[in-house]
């Protein structure tokens, strides 16, 4: 590696103007090759050695800002690395230094990986010496096998299923025997969500066994007047503090455990990345961003990551402006900070928190837990199938395979398990296809006023028909609308997916079809008979809660089961899962889940997303769980595996499993009589 990089400094030197290795009367070849050699191997120690202090140093700077930090802290380094060299007479630009450093690094990474590669035998030295390194700072490991659990956000079974059967995910078509050199290690389960499919219910009720009174990912409490939202820091505190209330247990990862990436702790010991920590004081042990810093105080991993990092964000920009020349439909708006927000999720997240993991399973840990963020994020601008999310898939199944060499290394056994927290519908939006969006139907339908653009849509001209026949008005007088009397706050209006949510925050208490009829008469009418609402939830003062239609179908929770009414598209288990979400403290007055189209599995999305998830249709309930054969089943063949809470309890029996026999206790006096 030295020679590669001092023979790369030479070349640099030659072609860039700025970057000078002689005198200015000149040198022989000799002395200039000495010079690049000592400043390469100068600049070697320099990285090795300065670069983990300095990053040390910038514990308070964002991630991102410390990805683009990295080719100037890299130029100070060679900077400095030059002004050491014996001659004295090296010379470079701050600029040219940036430019040098980034390649030298980026040259040094990929002949070290190649080298790793071609040399099993270097390759598995480096590893035992970080895993004795990581075994010494800690308690020997035990001989029983731990269990590293992936997360692969938003894939849904299909989408998994699809991706192997093309030989776009080659280790897991390995894992499921379906590769001619591999055997079946693995098996495939789907499982289904509860109604609110989306990452923070999901994974809450996987990592802490409960996901009681999550609605949705973001809703209106109506005791606190805020709006919870499940990736914001105090939000995720709060809803683990309440699982863990709920449960009596502190999670999943209680026993020797790691969170990494995560939205919640899961009871883990070691944690980084985990959302719901973010807002602690910072401590070397518990701050969410550690993971980052010790990702980047290796500078090979800086420049490699970073590097790309620039690549995903042109990727993106090319990809988006293909789209927008074919015309092609569904389409998003995708500029902005989107392509650096995806370039973060598909290279940043994924880099750092896969070695994590890898010196989670090196130090020997008992339980792990991953989440990567990659597909759920490009599959929400892109579309849930395409060549866009195909490649985001390859590079995840890489990352498996990374995980699965570094398991072979380990100084215990472990067991893969790959799962997925929901999956993604397509279709396209609520306000692409109907000019307006839930909010302005609702604001339309409780006679409030409207943006002009909404007022012009067809939908809009009908809630206001709606509005003037339940007030009893033949005509619209002008533009003037029907205000409701008396001090009345205007209803709260969230998207979570396809799943929509309206509280009215001046009524103390989730308010009953009977009242919300009687302050906006033409409200429920005018959702329930929208083209683009599959079902409306509320409660009712005569038969606990209803469920509402279109031409007037109202079928009580009760008899859901017998006449399923409008939840007829939306498959079995929608009956259980909407009664579940209808006993929960915080569901709000209205809860609205848009339209689904059961042969193409289509929904329409009140967020401004071509595949989403957050409600009931299509494939965004009908996540995949991957797991050892090793492990017993998830379920007998003749049960559903339903609801995270049940994926919780499979986890934690597989945890239970893979701790060994159990050695039995001493019977009780009577039992040994008997």
């Amino acid at each position: 590696m030295w020679a590669v990089s001092t023979l790369t400094m030479l070349v640099l030197a030659g072609i860039l103007p700025d970057f000078r290795l002689q005198s200015a009367d000149g040198d022989s070849a000799t002395t200039i090759a000495v010079t690049a050699a000592v400043g390469a191997g100068v600049f070697g120690v320099l990285s090795a050695l300065a670069w983990p202090l300095l990053v040390r140093l910038l514990l308070l700077v964002p991630a991102l800002v410390l990805g683009l930090l990295v080719f100037f802290l890299n130029g100070s380094l060679l900077l400095i690395a030059l002004r050491l060299t014996p001659s004295g007479q090296t010379e470079a630009a701050p600029e040219t230094a940036v430019i040098v450093a980034a390649v030298m690094s980026a040259v040094a990474s990929a002949t070290g990986g190649a080298l790793a590669v071609r040399d099993d035998d270097a390759y598995r030295r480096r590893l035992y010496r970080l895993a004795d390194r990581r075994r010494r700072s800690g308690p020997p490991c035990p001989p029983t096998p731990g269990t590293v659990f992936v997360q692969l956000d938003g894939v849904g079974h299909d989408v998994l299923a699809t991706a192997v059967a093309k030989g776009v995910m080659p280790t897991v078509a390995g894992w499921l025997g379906e590769a001619a050199d591999r055997r079946c290690t693995h098996r495939l389960t789907p499982w289904h969500t509860d109604w609110s499919s989306q990452t923070g219910a999901s994974q809450l009720g996987i990592l802490h066994g409960s996901n009681h009174d999550v609605p949705a990912f973001r809703w209106y409490e109506k005791d606190t007047g805020e709006v919870m939202v499940c990736n914001r820091p105090t939000s995720a505190a709060e809803l683990q503090r309440r699982a863990v209330e709920r449960t009596g247990d502190g999670g999943l990862l209680s026993a020797d455990g790691a969170s990494r990436g995560n939205l919640f702790g899961g009871g883990a010991d070691e944690q980084a990345l985990v959302l719901s920590i973010a807002t602690r004081r910072r401590s070397r042990e518990t701050r969410s961003r550690a993971g980052y810093f010790a990702y980047f105080s290796d500078p090979a991993n800086a420049v490699r990551t970073a590097l790309s990092f620039i690549a995903e964000v042109v990727r993106e920009i090319a990809q988006s402006t293909r789209a927008r020349l074919r015309k092609e439909r569904p389409r998003v708006a995708r500029g902005g900070l989107y392509p650096f927000v995806r370039a973060f999720a598909t290279v940043v997240e994924r880099d750092v928190v896969v070695a994590a993991v890898m010196g989670d399973m090196l130090a020997g840990r008992t339980a792990v837990y991953a989440d990567l963020v990659a597909y759920d994020e490009v599959a929400h601008h892109s579309g849930p199938l395409g060549r866009d999310t195909e490649q985001v898939l390859g590079r995840l199944d890489r990352a498996l395979a990374l995980i699965e060499t570094v398991a072979e290394h380990a100084p215990r056994p472990y067991r893969i398990v790959v799962l997925s927290d929901h999956g993604q519908s397509p279709g396209e939006t609520f306000r692409a296809r109907y000019g307006l969006t839930l909010g302005d139907l609702v604001r339309a339908g409780c006679g409030l006023p409207v943006p002009r653009r909404a007022e012009r849509t067809h939908s809009g001209a009908e809630a206001r028909a709606a509005v003037r026949a339940a007030l009893h008005r033949p005509v619209e007088e002008g533009r003037a609308q029907h205000r409701p009397s008396g001090r009345r706050s205007e209803p709260v209006v969230l998207a979570s997916g396809n799943l929509g949510l309206i509280s009215f925050p001046d009524v103390p208490h989730r308010m009953s079809k009977e009242e919300i009829d009687a302050r906006h008469p033409a409200l429920l009418p005018t959702l329930a008979n929208h083209p683009g609402i599959g079902f409306l939830l509320v409660r009712s003062e005569e038969h606990g809660g209803v469920v509402l239609g279109a031409y007037g179908a109202e079928i009580p929770l009760g008899r859901l089961d017998d006449d399923s009414g409008p939840l007829a598209a939306f498959g079995p288990g929608a009956a259980d899962a909407v009664r579940r979400t209808h006993s929960f403290p915080h569901t709000a007055d209205i809860m609205v889940n848009s339209f689904h189209d059961p042969a193409d599995g289509e929904v329409l999305a009140f967020e401004e997303q071509i595949g989403s998830h957050g409600g009931l249709g299509g494939a965004q309930a009908r996540p995949f769980l991957l797991s050892p054969l090793a492990l017993s089943a998830p379920v007998e063949e003749d049960e559903a595996l339903s609801g995270a809470e049940h994926v919780h309890r499979v986890l934690r029996r597989w945890l239970r499993e893979s701790n060994g026999p159990q050695v039995p206790l001493e019977p009780a006096p009577q039992e040994r009589a008997a």
